[in-house]
């Protein structure tokens, strides 16, 4: 609202405007940025040429009535009808007073609204004929509450406004028409000129009300945020200046008394670190200089704190500070053996490390990537290559990490600002050469806030870690000396270009041998210890280990085996702390039996497998392999192949393929080549909860329907993987490894897979090999020479399967004579 320009605004506003009587035709005055309601008294300059020429016409009359209309766009100099809002006031010029320049300041008051009809003369000035707009009178219950409601706000925006005078709520309580009060709160409020227009326009009073109340309740809104905002910032003001006047006072006084100033006292003891501490020359600089800028600074300030903690933290990470590198190779493999069964590629890639190192003292750290399923000692590796280089270890979980400042830290610039987590373990390890475990590098996020996987591009790149940026620190930092090894259960969710920076090392699961090791030399001490026993009170002998492996796990890692075992020694925990002092000794399955329930894993092959249609597929995991059956049955139909089991698109189109084929070879295996007309082909793989997908159990969906169709059941003993084309060539398959030890925990003595993945039995312990038998193969028939309990039914001329036999020793011949279980 503006101030009111008179005292006698009580009486202005108290116009009968049944008593103003007016000509069809009045002189016109547009007016801009401005609206001029009934009552009001407001002063207006004159300086057009048409205004000046009205205002003359209009010398020697008493108290002319002229019409006042407002322009919608100010900046026209010269409107027309079309340029001013159809509602205006009739006006009586109360007071005119000419300038030396010629123009003049009229007072005008509002007498009552007009509607304008036509422009009757546009020159020398104009005039319009107007129509009158009488108010129509409302006096009941509604209105007179909007009005109350109308005071009530008005008065709010009056204590909050000092520079309106006392008068004006007086002014206010004075009016009693509902009308006459929403114009002149609407004559004072702060508006566009559009939004003051339309309220004249408003003949309606409760409508007018309630369109004031809104515009009033807007600006109540904007003084009372605006009295929010100088309060607080007197009250900061106030603290601010109260604290340094203290902050004199205490300074005063401790200089009569003779004291040390204690901030003074405190940046001595920085200076004190940076000249012990042995920084490099460009982060020593950087000290230097904010060490000056925090002398100058007020103690009490925001700043002060901000570059306190930023030199707190160039001092506290190392720069030069390094741990001596275990020399003794053999030492080195004899800790590694301690903490660790199996896992030989990582111990023989630490022991080259090693050796290089020995022969070439400035060799950067090695960026490993250990990738295999949970459980096979990924993470606990990194600890136990720390220890057998005598180096510092700082493991760091990336999985959810999805913010780039993680990695590289905030800038000093926001509240709060820290390093990110590489530089944070830095200052833990308290070195710069520390083994540096990046644990679960494959389940890093990205969002709007960056992608910290392209943030490790730098710190994994031997190249450019020796000048790694962190956004905080802004100084380069040496990262080339550290030993990083990241942790991941699979490759595919790992970007290209991180990846292509990392060497892979794969862990594949433990065979039967090794987790019967380690639970012995590693599992069963470290929970006898955590449950306060020890071996002459608890025995577990090794045929409870096996027990434990082949009933209560299957697993391609160790991690639920140690729950196996923990639960198992938990059960003689609770009769030790009976009373019962034991010895005790967990020997059969009877003994497990108490604290571990009935076995939960039992070999079910030879029972799937008693019928024909099912056969045994190999499939890779991110946790390891997996054994997979796949089963088929036929029934009266239309010759539609149905699949089920949560199939990916690649493994349906082979299951297609495996059906085109058999229809294409059906007189060679015995098949009516009609098969298809009158019966649907049901193929189901089994855990439908689980998706799956992928082009390697084609030769299994071949063997099962040709099982099926020919009533041939398949060896039991038998698991297979392979890709299928539609002339039958077996193509080469990946995650072989996997595969073949998902195969030998199951039970399983005979694989067949592709010819050309033979060299990656290499890889496959030596002791599953040699437990097991390979049959390589390059074509569909001999899949079915191999898998079939009963070949010789089927009428292939040639092509008999190639065994490499046990241990992948020389290719044998394979009988046709049924399998044990035939």
């Amino acid at each position: 609202m503006e101030p009111m320009d008179d005292e006698d605004d009580k009486k202005i506003f108290e116009i009968d405007d049944s008593e103003v009587e007016l000509d069809d035709e009045l002189p016109l005055l547009p007016i801009r940025n401005h609206v001029l309601f009934p009552g009001a008294v407001a002063p207006f300059d004159v300086g057009r040429e048409k205004s000046v020429a009205l205002v003359e016409d209009l010398e020697g009359d008493e108290q002319p009535v002229i019409v006042i209309f407002a322009q919608r766009d100010p900046s026209t100099d010269n409107p027309g009808v079309e340029d001013l809002h159809p509602v205006g006031v009739a006006a009586r010029v109360l007071k005119a007073l000419r300038h030396s320049t010629g123009n003049y300041s009229l007072i005008l008051q509002g007498l009552l609204r007009v509607r304008m009809e036509r422009l009757s003369q546009s020159e020398p000035y104009l005039r319009a004929r107007v129509t009158r707009m009488d108010e129509p009178v409302q006096d009941d219950v509604e209105s007179e509450a909007l009005a109350m409601s109308l005071r009530d706000t008005a008065k709010q925006v009056i204590q909050l406004m000092p520079e309106l005078p006392r008068e004006a709520g007086s002014l206010i309580d004075s009016i009693n028409e509902p009308g006459q009060l929403a114009d002149l709160v609407a004559a004072n409020l702060e508006a566009p000129v559009d939004e003051k227009a339309a309220l004249l326009e408003s003949l309606d009073v409760k409508d007018r009300i309630r369109k004031v109340l809104r515009l009033l309740a807007r600006q109540l809104e904007v003084l009372k945020m605006r009295e929010r905002i100088n309060s607080q910032i007197k009250e900061e003001m106030g603290k601010n200046q109260r604290e340094y006047v203290l902050r004199q006072q205490l300074k005063a006084i401790k200089e009569e008394l003779g004291e040390e100033d204690g901030d003074q006292g405190d940046l001595d003891v920085l200076d004190e670190r940076l000249a012990k501490a042995d920084l490099t020359k460009e982060a020593e600089s950087v000290c230097r200089k904010q060490l000056k800028r925090l002398r100058s600074m007020q103690v009490g300030s925001a700043e002060y704190t901000v570059v306190r903690t930023y030199i707190d933290w160039i001092l506290d990470i190392p720069w030069k500070k390094a741990t001596t590198d275990m020399m003794d190779i053999a030492e080195v493999r004899k800790v590694l053996d301690e903490d660790h069964s199996g896992l030989e590629k990582v111990k023989k890639r630490i022991v080259e490390f090693l050796a290089v190192r020995k022969l070439k003292q400035d060799k950067k750290g090695p960026i490993l990537c250990l990738v295999g399923p949970p459980g096979v000692g990924k993470t606990s590796l990194g600890r136990s290559v720390a220890r057998a280089l005598g180096r510092k270890f700082v493991r760091n979980s990336l999985g959810g990490v999805h913010d780039e400042a993680a990695i590289r830290g905030h800038r000093r610039t926001y509240v709060g600002a820290l390093p990110g987590q590489i530089i944070q373990g830095m200052k833990k390890s308290g070195t710069i050469n520390p083994v540096f475990m990046l644990d679960e590098i494959d389940k890093i996020g990205h969002d709007f806030r960056g992608d910290p996987a392209a943030a490790l591009l730098e710190v994994l790149d031997p190249e450019q870690n020796d000048t790694f940026s962190d956004h905080y620190l802004e100084v380069p930092y040496d990262l080339s000396r550290v030993m990083f090894i990241a942790t991941a259960n699979v490759l595919d969710t790992i970007p290209a270009p991180l990846r292509d920076r990392m060497e892979i090392i794969e862990i594949p699961g433990y065979t039967r041998r090794e987790k019967a090791a380690i639970a012995r030399d590693h599992l069963v001490p470290k929970q006898l210890e955590d449950h306060g026993l020890d071996g002459d009170t608890l025995k577990i002998t090794d045929q409870a280990i096996d027990i434990i492996i082949d009933s209560y796990t299957k697993e391609a890692g160790v991690r639920n085996l140690e729950r196996q075992v923990a639960a198992a020694i938990r059960g003689i925990a609770v009769k030790v702390a009976e009373g019962d002092r034991g010895p005790f000794e967990i020997d059969t399955g009877d003994d497990l039996r108490p604290s571990l329930g009935p076995p939960r894993f039992q070999s079910d092959i030879a029972e799937r497998m008693d019928e024909p249609g099912i056969a045994t597929g190999l499939a890779w995991t991110s946790v390891g392999g997996e054994i997979l059956f796949i089963e088929a049955t036929r029934m009266k139909g239309k010759g539609k192949l149905q699949l089920t089991g949560q199939l990916g698109e690649v493994m349906k189109e082979s299951a297609q393929a495996a059906l085109s084929y058999v229809r294409t070879h059906a007189s060679e295996l015995h098949v009516a080549e009609d098969f298809l007309e009158n019966t649907d082909i049901h193929i189901h793989i089994p855990t439908g909860g689980v998706p799956k997908d992928g082009p390697s159990a084609g030769v299994t969906m071949m063997t099962a329907l040709v099982s099926l169709l020919t009533g041939i059941r398949v060896r039991h003993d038998v698991a297979m993987t392979g890709e299928i084309t539609l002339r039958g060539k077996v193509l080469a398959v990946g995650g072989v490894k996997e595969k073949v030890l998902a195969a030998h925990r199951a039970g399983i003595t005979r694989v067949i897979l592709p010819e050309r993945t033979v060299a990656d039995l290499d890889e496959v312990p030596q002791e599953v090999r040699d437990e097991l038998e390979f049959i390589p193969v390059t074509k569909m028939e001999e899949v079915l020479l191999s898998a079939l309990e009963k070949p010789s039914k089927l009428d292939f001329a040639t092509g008999q399967g190639k065994p490499k036999g046990k241990g992948g020793g020389q290719p044998k011949a394979v009988e046709e004579t049924p399998s044990p279980s035939g």
